[in-house]
């Protein structure tokens, strides 16, 4: 596999093809504008205190709401079919069974869905396809769960919620922006015990809705994670990663120095799954389940010539991409157990051997207007990193002038 990355090529090719890393400073400048919430003309702001001053204030954790009223257990339903309303246009089939029925638990909605018994104008969809307005959904008999009455929360529930109040970097009515822990996964998977997704259980509201997770980040990586608290705004939050008007910055620690300084990395990515793991290996187009995946790069200091910290960019959000995109240009993330794989490389002292990659910003519209932006303080092992290194978290991150797509 070549990791060899290309300056400006003269000879045209096409968008899918290109796997350039050409500075992206000059070809931006007439995509140049304010940024949002910004004013014309402004400077970028740094991302430590001049950043902070724009960023709506945390508002306060919200009242418990009225307990809900008690259901009988395992209530049996009818089939029974509905008509997909304005409100629930292009949202995903499991989130509106979810919707409909708050009791209903995540096995059961796959198990309906995988078996057909759940049919969209009378085919056979999987839980992941969307949903149109006006189509006819048939719903099989149900099993509901007993919601668990809110607002008389355990004391394990309770220490749930402090913790995830703890996390919390931006809240209103609508949206909530987590600063996810390493090590802390965003959904369950095999032997998996506790996750985001499971905490948010102690949030459900007094109609039974909890909290929905709005896109997924990595086990081993570190802030910001968009939950959208209404089904009013994960809709449009949604909508917004599909569209690609959400924009995220992630800040990464990477041995040698990265050549061109700022770049452009556009490859296709396949998922290679094994009984033990699941990696993302670089593939041609045509290939079976590849995709094509876009990120941006830029170098903002370096540590000698050994470690570099890299902003990145990605345009799309496919799995473990930026951590494959590292790793296929010959600089992967520092700790990364997955993709790190220089041969007698040796971890300076003093640096803990962890995933050094921190989703650190997200800027995203908000649902009800004006924009969210919020930003994720280095994690303890990074910030360490950062202080025996001498690199400055509130240098300007060149980032800033990546293109869109």
């Amino acid at each position: 596999m070549s990791r060899r990355i290309k300056r400006m090529n003269p000879k045209p090719r096409s968008r899918d093809e290109r796997d350039d890393s050409r500075p992206f400073k000059a070809r931006t400048a007439k995509k140049a504008g304010p940024r949002p919430g910004g004013k014309p003309g402004a400077k970028p702001p740094r991302f430590a205190a001049e950043r902070a001053e724009r960023r709506t204030p945390k508002a306060a954790a919200p009242e418990a709401p009225a307990p809900a009223k008690p259901v009988e257990a395992l209530l049996p339903t009818k089939v029974q079919t509905v008509k997909v309303t304005a409100d629930e246009n292009n949202m995903r089939v499991d989130r509106f069974l979810e919707a409909r029925f708050p009791g209903l638990s995540f096995s059961h909605i796959q198990r309906v869905v995988r078996k057909g018994e759940l049919r969209v104008d009378g085919k056979r969809v999987d839980s992941k396809d969307r949903l149109e307005e006006g189509q006819s959904v048939r719903i099989p008999p149900l099993k509901l769960d007993t919601p668990k009455a809110v607002g008389e929360l355990s004391e394990g529930a309770q220490k749930t919620l402090q913790a995830l109040k703890e996390m919390t970097i931006y809240e209103d009515d609508d949206v909530l922006v987590l600063n996810k822990p390493l090590g802390l996964a965003v959904q369950g998977g095999s032997g998996m015990t506790r996750h985001i997704d499971q905490m948010l259980e102690v949030m459900r509201d007094s109609k039974g809705q909890k909290p929905r997770l709005v896109h997924r980040i990595d086990r081993e990586t570190s802030g910001c994670l968009l939950i959208a608290k209404t089904r009013f705004a994960a809709s449009h939050l949604t909508g917004a990663f599909r569209s690609r008007s959400a924009r995220k910055t992630y800040w990464a620690l990477v041995p040698g120095l990265p050549k061109p300084k700022q770049g452009r990395i556009s490859t296709f990515l396949a998922k290679e799954e094994s009984e033990d793991d699941t990696i993302m290996r670089i593939a041609q187009h045509g290939d079976e389940g590849a995709s094509h995946a876009v990120t941006y790069y830029a170098v903002v200091e370096t540590a000698g010539n050994k470690l570099t910290w890299v902003s990145l960019k990605p345009v799309t959000g496919r799995t473990h991409q930026l951590r494959a995109h590292m790793e296929h240009i010959g600089h992967p993330i520092v700790g990364d157990p997955k993709y790190f794989n220089i041969e007698n490389w040796q971890l300076p002292g003093g640096l803990q051997n962890r995933l050094h990659l921190l989703a650190r910003r997200i800027v995203i519209p908000h649902p009800r207007g004006g924009v969210i932006d919020a930003t994720a303080p280095l994690p303890p092992h990074m910030l360490q990193s950062w202080n025996l290194l001498g690199l400055d978290a509130s240098r300007f991150d060149p980032i800033e002038n990546a293109p869109e797509e």
